[in-house]
């Protein structure tokens, strides 16, 4: 279609897909360098999309996948935190805001980047598992195997640490 659809577009969706990246990737600059790819993909592949039975989810599978594939191809380990709160989020005590995010993030950091991602779609975006099926190009088992493991890795890793701050005089 024109290229004022695609304009408007993502002048609507980019806020929302710049948070979703944010969730993902725990840094703000990669964020928006992995947003940005994909919306030079979305714009060079727009009738496509637009023809779509829902574009947003369209171009939020992309930048899934864009972001898993990132992970695969530099296997990076450490997720360093943006000081910067995500634009539309509420603001609330400062200090508490940012060890929550660092407890998440370093929490998430632990996980591989299918877990991590099935927790972002189904915990921060509420997507159902045959939506995040769809965005992962897996089956709902296995969206539902990857969140089992991950939230028992998670599970795990508290209770150590729980347990081993009780020990400690």
């Amino acid at each position: 279609m024109s290229r004022a659809t695609f304009e408007e577009f993502a002048r609507q969706e980019l806020p929302g897909l710049l948070r979703y990246a944010v969730m993902l990737t725990g840094d703000r600059e990669l964020a928006q360098d992995l947003v940005q790819d994909v919306m030079v993909k979305a714009h060079s592949r727009w009738r496509r999309i637009e023809a779509a039975d829902h574009p947003r989810l369209y171009v939020k599978t992309m930048l899934t996948r864009a972001f898993i594939s990132w992970r695969r191809r530099w296997a990076v380990r450490n997720i360093m935190l943006s000081e910067d709160p995500v634009d539309g989020e509420p603001e609330r005590d400062h200090a508490l805001s940012i060890v929550d995010r660092d407890d998440v993030w370093q929490r998430l950091a632990t996980l591989p980047r299918q877990q991590r991602a099935v927790l972002v779609l189904r915990y921060y975006e509420q997507l159902t598992d045959p939506e995040i099926a769809t965005m992962l190009g897996c089956t709902a088992g296995t969206v539902r195997g990857y969140a089992s493991r991950a939230l028992t890795t998670l599970r795990v890793v508290i209770t150590a640490e729980l347990s081993t701050t009780k020990e400690q005089p």
